[in-house]
């Protein structure tokens, strides 16, 4: 009897036992995210000099103690965030299926991807200006930020060279600068809406204003890859 007791009892325990790993990794990653997503509005909203361990702790609903465990520091927290929004974007960019359409369409999809993303993502654009002010001394201690983009420049370089094959683009295009010329004619005009905006008398952001930029960005690439006419 005494040994049929002590199994009863320890059957709960045995069960709390198998549960409880199972649910500690959830949690943990639970608490990870909602620190992440935490910190992501608010270094957006004040920058990396503004932003508040605390404020972040607050936002996610856990301890500080809690948030320095997993990330270290504030500097270490900064750039888990701008980690996570570059992944974002650049998983995003890869569900677009650039290689199963003609080249015209395949840069089209791009262009008006990386401007409406721009567009509903302006915590990307504040928190990219707040890592420039620190002259990317975050990403610079990245393992991970230059593994993201190697795929896109990839990407873009094979989607090119389909483009000339086809003599739908030119010869001699850059996949780098050409990247960095379609996500600077969006990032510019939205990163300095408000002073262009009063600059020009404008409301930059205004529905047919972000239309007819996303027109312009568009003929502005489709112009610079059209082929140079024959002899």
């Amino acid at each position: 009897m005494p040994s049929t007791r002590r199994s009863k009892a320890s059957a709960p325990a045995a069960r709390r036992a198998r549960k409880g790993p199972a649910r500690r990794p959830r949690d943990a990653e639970r608490s990870r995210s909602a620190i992440l997503a935490a910190a992501t509005a608010e270094f957006a909203d004040k920058g990396l000099g503004g932003a508040r361990v605390d404020e972040i702790a607050r936002r996610a609903g856990v301890n500080k103690a809690l948030l320095y465990h997993y990330f270290g520091s504030k500097q270490a927290l900064f750039l888990a965030v701008l980690e996570a929004v570059y992944a974002t974007i650049r998983g995003a960019e890869a569900e677009l299926d650039l290689e199963s359409v003609e080249p015209p369409e395949a840069m089209e999809r791009l262009v008006d991807f990386t401007f409406r993303y721009f567009v509903e993502h302006p915590e990307f654009i504040t928190l990219l200006n707040s890592e420039n002010l620190h002259r990317a001394r975050h990403l610079k201690r990245s393992k991970r930020v230059r593994a993201l983009h190697h795929p896109l420049i990839g990407r873009i370089a094979e989607l090119l060279q389909r483009g000339v094959a086809a003599g739908a683009f030119r010869a001699g295009v850059d996949p780098v600068q050409l990247y960095i010329s379609i996500a600077s004619l969006g990032y510019f005009y939205l990163s300095n809406a408000h002073t262009l905006g009063t600059v020009f008398g404008r409301n930059l952001r205004a529905r047919a204003e972000l239309e007819a930029r996303r027109l312009h960005v568009q003929e502005f690439v489709r112009g610079y890859l059209r082929p140079e006419p024959g002899p």
